[in-house]
C-alpha cells in the first residue's frame, strides 16, 4: 500500500469497505451502549483518546480570547465588508423560525434560545463528541418538531445548498449504522442553536452544528453571512440502503484538482508548498490529528494564517475560471443573489488572493488545498481514517471549510453598522 507522503488509500466507488473496522473491538462495543450524552461524558471523564482530549482541553483555551477573526498578518484590515440587500428571503425564514417556536414548549423555547451577542456562537464542532450541549438536539425531537426545525434549514439555504446539507447528514447517518451506533451519529444527531429574537427589521441568527456538518448563520434583514461552516464525510458516498448514490464534496475534489494539474509548472512549483502531506519541513503544529492539515477549523477563529502559494492574478484566465467555479462550489449554502454578489467581491480581490497545495497531483493523490484572500478561505482536505481504518488519507473522507477573514465571521464586522450595534464589545467565551 502507499505511503500517506504520496497517494490516497483509495478512490473508486466502495473503496472504503477494505477499511470497515473491527466492531467488536472495546471502542465499538463501548460505544454502541452509550447515548450521545453518555458517550460526551465518558470522554470527558476519562480523557480518552488523550490526543482528542488534549485538543479539546487547547479549544477551550482559545475560546477565553476575545473574538479578533482570522487574519493574514495578526492585524484586522477595517472596511471591507458593507451593509447591502442581497435578496435574502427573510419573510419565509421568519416564517420558518415561528412556526419551529410555535412548536416549543417553554422550557424548549428557553433551552434553544441566546441573546445576539452571546460568545456561544463560538462553541460549535465537528466531531462526533457532543462537547457543547448547547440548543436542542434534532434527534431528541418529535417528528413535527425535527421537521420544523429543518425547515427553517430549508428556507434559509439555496436549494441545492440544503439538498447538500441533508446528505451530509444522511451520509452520517449511513456511518452511525456502519460502526453500530446510532444512537451516537446517526441523520437527526445535530444541534440548533437560535441566537437572538427572529425579526425581518432586526439581527438574528442560527447555528446548526454536528457530526461533519456545521452551519453558522447571522442574518440581517435581506442580507446573510453563513461563517463559519464546516462540511465533511466518512465516507463521502453511500453505496447502499435507502439513500444509496448519495454523495457530495466530489466537486469540491474534482476542481480543485483540475486547477493543480492545470496550472504551468513554475505556478505549480510556487502553489506546492509542501510535496508530502505530512512533511519533514513543515513547522511543529501544521499538522495535527484532527483538523490534520486544515488551519481555519473550530475554535480557531483568532489564528493568524499567512498568505502562501501563488496569486489568482497570475494565472491565465481558463484558471481564474476554475477558481471562481471553486469558489461558487463553496458559496453554494447562501441563495443565489447573495452568492453572486459574494462571488463578484471575491473576484474583485483575485490581486490579494492565493492558492496554495499540499501533497501530489496525480490523479489518484490524496491532497490539501486552500484559496485565501482578504474576503474568504476554503479549505479543502483528503483525511486519514477516523472510524475506518485506513492510516493514510483517501479520497472518500474529506473535509472542507471556509471562514471570512478579518472579523467577518458570524457576521461579527457588520455588527458595528447596524443601528443599535455600534458601540461594540469584547466577544469572550465564558467557562461552561
Amino acid at each position: 500500500m502507499a505511503s500517506e507522503d504520496q497517494h490516497s488509500a483509495g478512490s473508486g466507488d466502495g473503496a472504503f469497505r477494505q477499511y470497515l473496522p473491527d466492531l467488536s473491538i472495546p471502542r465499538f462495543t463501548t460505544m454502541q451502549k452509550q447515548d450521545a450524552h453518555e458517550y460526551a461524558k465518558a470522554f470527558k471523564e476519562t480523557g480518552v483518546p488523550p490526543w482528542l482530549h488534549g485538543l479539546y482541553l487547547h479549544w477551550r483555551k482559545l475560546y477565553q480570547e476575545p473574538f479578533k477573526g482570522i487574519t493574514n498578518d495578526g492585524h484586522v484590515r477595517p472596511g471591507l465588508f458593507r451593509l447591502q440587500d442581497e435578496g435574502i428571503p427573510i419573510e419565509a425564514i421568519l416564517s420558518a423560525a415561528e412556526t419551529l417556536l410555535s412548536k416549543l414548549t417553554p422550557d424548549q423555547q428557553a433551552t434553544l434560545s441566546y441573546h445576539i451577542d452571546s460568545p456561544e456562537w463560538r462553541t460549535w464542532s465537528n466531531p462526533e463528541f457532543l462537547l457543547s450541549d448547547k440548543g436542542l438536539r434534532l434527534d431528541e425531537l418529535g417528528p413535527e418538531t425535527r421537521a420544523a426545525a429543518l425547515g427553517l434549514l430549508e428556507a434559509t439555504l439555496s436549494p441545492e445548498g440544503y439538498a447538500k446539507a441533508l446528505a451530509a447528514m444522511r451520509i452520517n447517518g449511513f456511518l452511525g449504522q456502519l460502526v453500530g451506533a446510532p444512537r451516537v451519529m446517526n441523520e437527526s444527531s445535530y444541534n440548533l442553536v437560535l441566537f437572538g429574537a427572529p425579526s425581518t427589521a432586526s439581527p438574528w441568527g442560527f447555528s446548526f452544528y454536528g457530526h461533519h456538518l456545521c452551519l453558522n448563520v447571522f442574518l440581517y434583514r435581506t442580507q446573510a453571512v453563513i461563517s463559519p461552516w464546516f462540511t465533511g464525510a466518512e465516507p463521502n458516498l453511500i453505496d447502499s440502503g435507502p439513500h444509496a448514490g448519495t454523495r457530495i464534496l466530489q466537486r469540491e475534489e474534482a476542481l480543485g484538482l483540475r486547477l493543480m494539474q492545470s496550472l504551468p509548472p513554475p505556478l505549480q512549483a510556487r502553489a506546492q508548498v509542501y510535496k508530502l502531506l505530512r512533511d519533514p519541513a513543515m513547522p511543529e503544529g501544521r499538522w495535527n490529528h484532527d483538523d490534520q492539515r486544515h488551519l481555519c477549523g473550530a475554535y480557531r477563529d483568532n489564528r493568524v494564517v499567512p498568505y502562501e502559494g501563488v496569486l489568482v492574478s497570475d494565472m491565465a484566465e481558463d484558471q481564474r475560471a476554475l477558481v471562481r467555479a471553486i469558489l461558487a462550489e463553496y458559496l453554494l449554502y447562501l441563495p443565489a443573489r447573495a452568492r453572486e454578489l459574494r462571488l463578484a467581491e471575491a473576484e474583485r480581490w483575485f490581486g490579494e488572493t492565493y492558492f496554495c497545495w499540499i501533497g501530489g497531483f496525480g490523479d489518484d493523490d490524496a491532497f490539501y488545498y486552500r484559496i485565501q484572500s482578504p474576503v474568504i478561505i476554503v479549505e479543502f482536505d483528503h483525511h486519514s481514517g477516523v472510524f475506518l481504518t485506513n492510516k493514510e488519507p483517501a479520497r472518500f473522507h474529506i473535509h472542507t471549510l471556509l471562514r471570512t477573514p478579518n472579523g467577518g465571521d458570524y457576521g461579527m464586522a457588520l455588527r458595528p453598522l447596524i443601528p443599535g450595534m455600534e458601540q461594540g464589545y469584547v466577544w469572550k467565551g465564558e467557562k461552561e
